[in-house]
């Protein structure tokens, strides 16, 4: 027998897992009725309850009689009963099967019925205003079930702001505007980086276009003149566009990557080297530097895959990188400081020298080890690192 309990149990599973396309069919216009065809009507929910047998229900008479009441009690809408003759116990009103075919009714059955009318509102709200603004009438729909969740989940005064925020965006759509710079009240850089999801993606879906047609801040990178001589207007530690730093008149040695920032800021002056915090991508900012390019290049990653992938990518733009303390020697001299990788890369990686390859695999074979720059002992590496400067001497650029 199947209890009220186990029955909003079973709503609850697939009203969650079909609300988003109910929403976005009721929201849609009905379409145009076939005169031919009659109209039917799906069970969103088709439950059968099983119902005692007259031999249940004379075993455990008071467990039957309890379990009719509380379905008679609960006025649940789509309880389907029926008549059964019994023998022993004459003739009784069962509920059999619970029918569904409306998205509130389940709702309601799950304890979902707020959430129902908030949803089923702000998509019908959406569709009705940017509908015939959309480039395709498929983007639309679509972006609205993909949201459906946090679209539901808004504050009322957030999907107002939502609201705002596309009709000003569709309203100016190469504004080059910061953020900042919305006149919408509420609307600042935290709201959008919450929010930035669903602002781009329903944008995207209206507009068709990729961007918000709005400015980011500078992309700034890091850099420290380990040699004073070459510190533009005696700044020993900078941070600039990639604009502004291509533009310095100067010619370093070598320029030293390196993956972590408290590494950089701790490094001690070196004779003619630059050094720049190289995390995420900022060696492809690198590329086209008239002084990177003329410079000896060493990067000093950590010793995981991510570390070995970056390298891979930084010599695409320059072959001459040289990886510092990048080698199984270090990596095995320190293996009571390896933690786990959390999310290694499995790219393939085809710009790396043999012995950075064996460490690889050793890092792989070790089930994805990693070992943090930052965990190496500084005044031995920078000890190893001008070991490095003088063997490279023979391979600058251009000399």
């Amino acid at each position: 027998m199947i209890t009220l309990a186990e029955a909003r149990e079973r709503a609850r599973r697939r009203y969650d897992r079909h609300y988003p396309a109910w929403a976005l069919a009721a929201a849609l216009p009905p379409p145009t009725p076939d005169v031919h065809t009659p109209p039917t009507s799906t069970a969103l929910l088709n439950l059968p309850l099983h119902p005692p047998s007259e031999r249940t229900a004379l075993a455990d008479q008071a467990a039957a009689v309890e379990w009719v009441a509380s379905w008679r009690a609960a006025g649940v809408r789509g309880v389907v009963w029926e008549q059964r003759r019994w023998v022993s116990l004459g003739t009784q009103e069962l509920p059999v099967r619970l029918v569904l075919t409306d998205p509130a009714e389940v709702a309601a059955l799950a304890g979902r019925a707020g959430h129902w009318r908030t949803v089923s509102r702000r998509l019908t709200a959406l569709l009705q205003e940017w509908a015939e603004y959309a480039v395709d009438g498929e983007a639309l729909p679509s972006a609205l079930r993909t949201h459906a969740s946090a679209l539901t989940a808004l504050p009322e005064e957030d999907f107002a702001r939502l609201g705002a925020v596309l009709r000003w965006l569709v309203e100016h759509p190469d504004s080059g505007a910061y953020i900042r710079q919305l006149p919408i009240r509420g609307v600042d850089t935290k709201w959008t980086q919450r929010h930035r999801g669903l602002v781009t993606g329903l944008h995207r879906a209206v507009t068709g276009r990729p961007d918000l047609g709005l400015a980011s801040p500078p992309d700034l990178l890091r850099v420290r003149f380990l040699d004073g001589a070459l510190a533009p207007g005696g700044l020993s530690d900078i941070s600039a566009t990639v604009r502004e730093l291509a533009a310095l008149d100067m010619q370093p040695e070598a320029v030293l990557v390196v993956e972590n920032l408290e590494t950089l800021v701790a490094l001690p002056a070196l004779a003619g080297v630059v050094a720049v915090h190289g995390a995420g991508h900022a060696v492809d900012r690198l590329a086209g530097m008239e002084w990177v390019e003329r410079a000896r290049l060493l990067y000093w990653g950590d010793l995981d895959s991510h570390g070995f992938a970056i390298l891979d990518r930084f010599r695409s733009y320059y072959p001459h990188v040289v990886s510092v303390l990048m080698d199984r020697t270090t990596l095995e001299s320190h293996r009571d400081l390896w933690v786990p990788e959390p999310r290694p890369t499995r790219a393939a990686l085809s710009r790396l020298t043999p012995e950075e390859n064996e460490a690889l695999a050793r890092i792989r074979a070790e089930g994805d080890v990693r070992l943090e720059q930052e965990r190496l002992d500084l005044t031995a590496s920078v000890d190893d690192i001008r070991e490095v400067l003088l063997r490279s001497q023979s391979g600058v650029r251009g000399r």
